[in-house]
């Protein structure tokens, strides 16, 4: 089997960078933190940018993801077969609970949201659709990881590879050991729901349960209050194994 293309990686792991960060990176912060020559990272932040996957800011001289991912995440979007068949009941959900409908999957590390049905009210909302959650600081991400990982009571860590030991604290509530993490995945398994309680977001709380498809368990509509502000937010989020 021939191995990768060498060029090609170092490309998606800077797309990868890029969007894992929390703004805009110059060259240099670019090729440290992929230990890339600064040649070699220029270069292919070059043809990057010339295919429209990578903008340059013109003030700071800094990159960031460009406009062209854009369309073609949107047309994942459209031919992502679980969105496509959610969608007949996420709608109908929202309706009659009066609440947002998201639909989800595990990708990589994170949730990744492929469809969100707004709350039927006259808030303001913004819309999710691309967003990617933390899994281990949600409702929804935690049921997924936890029938994505079996009856193995092993923290994600140690079940997905190492994928899942940036435990971020989110909150004081947030579950930010592999040790707390792994409890808490074993107790899902066990009662077939996960709850999230401003683990997140402070004011936020929200249930999940998973619903198993042909493929396996590949489902979990979540529930979740907004206690900041008195209104109640649904969501039902949809992942599949991957």
């Amino acid at each position: 089997m021939p191995g990768q293309v060498q060029s090609i990686a170092r490309a998606a792991a800077i797309l990868r960078l890029l969007a894992g960060g929390s703004g805009r990176l110059g060259l240099l912060e670019i090729a440290r933190a992929l230990d890339l020559p600064k040649g070699t990272a220029h270069g292919i932040v070059r043809t990057l940018q010339d295919v429209g996957f990578v903008e340059q800011d013109k003030t700071s001289g800094k990159y960031q993801l460009g406009a062209a991912l854009l369309h073609l995440g949107t047309s994942y979007l459209d031919v992502n077969e679980l969105r496509s068949r959610s969608i007949n009941w996420a709608d109908p959900l929202a309706a009659r609970s009066g609440e947002a409908v998201r639909i989800g999957t595990l990708l990589d590390s994170k949730v990744l949201v492929v469809h969100h049905v707004f709350r039927p009210d006259d808030t303001l909302q913004t819309l999710d659709v691309g967003a990617l959650l933390p899994p281990h600081a949600t409702a929804l991400g935690k049921v997924l990881l936890a029938y994505q990982a079996g009856v193995s009571a092993a923290p994600p860590a140690q079940s997905h590879g190492g994928g899942y030991d940036d435990l971020a604290p989110y909150t004081r509530r947030t579950l930010a050991t592999p040790r707390a993490l792994a409890r808490a995945l074993a107790a899902i398994r066990e009662a077939g729901w996960a709850s999230d309680i401003e683990e997140m977001t402070v004011g936020e709380a929200s249930i999940a349960a998973p619903i198993r498809g042909t493929a396996g368990w590949s489902s979990a509509p979540s529930v979740s209050p907004d206690r900041s502000s008195g209104s109640a937010t649904r969501t039902a989020s949809r992942g599949s194994p991957s």
